[in-house]
């Protein structure tokens, strides 16, 4: 499986970015696929997952009600859709398939990143 992410860039605080991941994958839809992000100097850290089949979604607590994580099966692609950037939301953000864990390290496979920077 290769993923590989999309749409990140340099944004303002308190505007919006939706980053793309698509799949290289038969059974896209049989995965479920996550978003992390890692900061400079921080860990990797859990953002948000969604189920095989769409229907449940987790996020951190910290972005409930910022951030929606969604899937398109029929493009294997799955998007993250980030409003009301802060300044801290500033990472490199990445994609991810596996088991529905917030553990990055239970995920099976990732994407290369894409690099999010919002300016205050």
């Amino acid at each position: 499986v290769q993923l590989q992410a999309s749409g990140g860039g340099l944004v303002q605080a308190g505007g919006s970015l939706r980053l793309s991941c698509t799949a290289s994958v038969r059974t896209f839809s049989n995965y479920v696929m996550g978003w992390f992000r890692q900061a400079p100097g921080k860990e990797r850290e859990f953002v948000a997952a969604i189920s095989a089949s769409g229907d449940s979604t987790y996020y951190a607590d910290s972005l409930k009600g910022r951030f929606t994580i969604s899937r398109d099966d029929a493009k294997n692609t799955v998007y993250l859709l980030m409003d009301s950037l802060k300044p801290e939301d500033t990472a490199v953000y990445y994609c991810a398939a596996g088991p529905m864990s917030v553990v990055a390290d239970r995920y099976d496979y990732w994407g290369q990143g894409t690099l999010v920077t919002v300016s205050s």
